[in-house]
């Protein structure tokens, strides 16, 4: 196994472990934790969906948050071989978290639910397009 496919497979991992975490947060009642993990495991599987797929991006892409919804979506989702949709999920859920973390006002509850059940679906299709294979 290479060393990108080693940082990806970690990256996945790490994003899965992050969504049960946001469904675990969600069930306790902490919309905004539910939120702010859920989009990091976007952010995550994201991350591991550039690295793996070979797109012309360094290793640190995960730098800034702007830098790596930019190449996702120019790499990824631009020509594919991602839908549009998905580039939009990971989109909503940065706003949605920039609202969770920093906004004086929670997020509310049907927001989190939702950001949460986009992020299950996001990783599994990041799983089935670029680590099916290496499953």
């Amino acid at each position: 196994m290479s060393d990108k496919q080693a940082i990806a497979n970690s990256l996945i991992v790490k994003a899965k472990t992050a969504h049960n975490s946001a469904r675990t947060l969600l069930d306790v009642g902490d919309v905004d934790g539910a939120t702010n993990r859920a989009y990091y495991a976007m952010f995550d599987a994201a991350r591991a969906a550039l690295i793996i797929s070979g797109a012309s991006v360094g290793q640190d892409i995960g730098r800034t948050h702007s830098g790596l919804i930019g190449a996702f979506g120019n790499h990824l989702v631009k020509n594919g071989p991602l839908s549009k949709e998905v580039g939009r999920l990971l989109n909503r859920a940065h706003e949605v978290r920039l609202v969770a973390d920093y906004n004086d006002d929670s997020v509310q509850l049907t927001d989190a639910e939702e950001v949460v059940k986009q992020a299950e679906y996001f990783i599994r299709v990041i799983n089935e397009v670029f680590f099916a294979k290496s499953c």
